[in-house]
């Protein structure tokens, strides 16, 4: 059923291409290291040649395999390898050479058992690198991005005294509400089921044999959520069985959040986020405003540019998928952004010249300086409203419409709308898939399909700049009694629109800026679901998150709606059953929505508008 995947942490983490440079200059040296519980963690360590003095160590935490850490010299810390730094890399717990278990997101307990788990095997580590790798200045620095991310966040919980500096990027937090495993209640199934068997299968990297070129039919042809441990995973993976038993916001969920835990800066922490990040791009945002209330001493940063997973890891970072930022954001980032950080922090060097958070405003190309995130200098929060004729206007529709006025879909289960162009390739596909830069693709690929709608501005007179959340509004019905619901915040380019760096974005090109799924049964909140009352009016709110993007004169504004997201989010039956992981083939049934745009119940997508000084 499985195969070995050949995912070295820095491919894993970053899928680019890095440039040219080796671990030639350095010694490396490795040992086994007690925590605090008997259990020994596999750790590297690496040592300049030209070595003259104490120095910091950066230090990785990592589930992927350190055999093949020193891909991260190439691009992610070129910047740190000239400026001087000892670098070392550990396995966690139960994976490639560490003893013990591995636990997926393993809670931090050891305040309640006095036991072991991330953050005290971060701070077991810290503190015996400080004692035993020769001339190290007694300062570490950690950082890593996605689970290593997770990981260093993690040891913020009860940091080492030696911990001075650390950049959790692209961290999850809660994996219920948002980022790798759900969405707003929504089950992510496609990335869920893929990496817990790239994570859980074995005790190193695994990936699933569909015997599919697209995933789109082998995931439909899977039927039922339950059909999963019936026919291929047999009980045997424990995040699958986790989400089938914990399928509401219980404490299983809110436990593993860091934003449980993290609610003061005692560690100068720079937060980092990617705003096409198909992964973990609420995380980042959530630990850092978390943080940001106690941070009396101003050494709480965030950093969000245009990027993928972990995109700023390798590469000059001007492309991702078709669009073209028209700088090497990438390169900013490691060279004048993370370096300048750990070398003011790490060796006393400054004065650093980061705001509180960097945001780049994507569509003008440029990189902010904001005294706050989100944004509240100059910004005015506006309703953007559905409208007749498929219109969107900022200015609100008729108070009442004779019979109501809606738009309407019907959502078949048995036909859901892709996520992504066809063939959907497996996530990590060994030759190349578009999971990496799905947020981006062209929007047109679903105009066709009647169970998506569109409601769009005319061309812009002037500049439209959001900065900060963004919050759809939905009125909605449907004939069944529970229903998801998908908005997408959409840029359309226009018709004559011609860009020689990027030759592959068209004339009308239709780019999603903001995007997100709420599942209709926790309307009301996320621990307890309720079954929707059929053709009844109710408002749905969807938590698009943050951006900083600007929609330029001549484009359109566009919002779609449609409910289902496949199989990056899993079919819901459209009808209530208390647990959908259990449900059956019969409990999967048709349902007209309706989309309500006057009065009282005029939904409407409300914006962060900047206004030019």
């Amino acid at each position: 059923m499985h195969r070995v995947a050949g995912l070295f942490i820095v491919t894993m983490v970053c899928a680019v291409q890095v440039a040219a440079q080796d671990t030639t200059s350095f010694d490396r040296h490795e040992a086994m290291v007690p925590m605090r519980d008997g259990v020994k963690l596999h750790t590297s360590w690496y040592v300049p040649r030209n070595i003259t003095g104490p120095l910091p160590i950066i230090f990785s935490r990592t589930p992927y395999g350190i055999e093949h850490a020193d891909g991260a010299f190439r691009s992610y810390y070129q910047a740190l390898v000239k400026e001087g730094y000892l670098f070392a890399f550990q396995d966690i717990r139960g994976r490639f050479g560490s003893e013990g278990t591995f636990v997926m997101q393993r809670k931090p307990d050891h305040r309640q058992t006095h036991g072991s788990d991330e953050s005290t095997d971060a701070y077991d580590t810290i503190d015996w690198m400080i004692h035993n790798i020769p001339n190290n200045n007694g300062r570490v620095g950690m950082l890593g991005i996605s689970y290593d991310g997770w990981t260093t966040g993690e040891a913020l919980i009860d940091p080492h005294p030696a911990l001075r500096a650390a950049s959790p990027q692209a961290s999850p937090d809660d994996m219920f509400l948002n980022d790798d495993f759900h969405h707003q209640g929504a089950f992510r199934l496609s990335y869920g089921f893929e990496y817990a068997v790239l994570t859980e299968a074995s005790d190193t990297n695994s990936s699933f044999d569909f015997g599919r070129y697209d995933t789109y039919d082998w995931y439909l042809e899977l039927g039922p959520l339950r059909n999963a441990n019936a026919r291929y995973l047999h009980d045997k993976l424990p995040s699958w069985n986790n989400f089938v038993a914990h399928p509401n916001h219980d404490d299983f969920w809110k436990v593993q959040a860091l934003t449980t835990y993290l609610h003061k800066t005692t560690v100068p922490t720079l937060n980092v986020a990617g705003w096409w990040d198909q992964e973990d791009f609420v995380g980042p945002i959530q630990i850092y405003e978390a943080m940001e209330p106690r941070d009396s001493a101003g050494v709480n940063f965030l950093v969000v540019g245009p990027w993928n997973h972990g995109g700023w890891a390798g590469g000059p970072g001007r492309q991702l998928g078709n669009i073209d930022f028209a700088s090497n954001t990438g390169e900013y980032f490691r060279d004048s952004v993370q370096a300048p950080f750990f070398a003011h922090f790490l060796k006393d060097k400054g004065p650093l010249n980061l705001p509180e958070a960097l945001t780049f405003e994507s569509g003008a190309n440029t990189w902010v300086r904001n005294d706050a995130w989100p944004a509240r200098a100059h910004v005015t929060r506006r309703r953007l409203y559905f409208r007749e004729n498929r219109g969107l206007s900022f200015a609100a529709p008729a108070a009442r419409a004779p019979g109501g006025a809606f738009d309407r879909y019907v959502s078949d289960p048995a036909s859901p709308v892709p996520y992504r162009n066809r063939p959907i390739q497996p996530t990590y596909y060994a030759k190349g898939s578009g999971w990496y830069t799905w947020l981006l693709q062209d929007q047109r690929f679903v105009d066709h399909r009647p169970d998506v709608l569109s409601w769009e501005t005319p061309p812009l007179e002037e500049d439209v700049v959001i900065r900060g959340a963004i919050t759809a509004h939905l009125f909605a019905s449907t004939t069944g009694s529970d229903a998801d619901w998908i908005v997408k915040l959409i840029d359309v380019y226009p018709e004559d629109y011609e860009n020689a760096a990027a030759p592959r974005v068209t004339g009308g090109y239709e780019l999603m800026v903001a995007n997100d799924v709420l599942r209709g049964r926790f309307r009301t909140g996320f621990e307890r679901p309720a079954a929707i009352v059929p053709n009844r009016a109710l408002e749905y709110m969807v938590d698009l998150h943050t951006q900083d993007y600007r929609f330029l004169k001549g484009h359109r504004i566009m919002v779609q709606v449609q409910s289902t997201w496949f199989p990056i989010i899993d079919r819901n039956p459209q009808t209530f059953v208390p647990n959908i992981f259990e449900a059956k083939a019969s409990d999967f049934r048709t349902a007209t929505h309706r989309i309500y745009r006057s009065g009282a119940q005029a939904s409407y997508v409300e914006l962060p508008i900047y206004q030019e000084r």
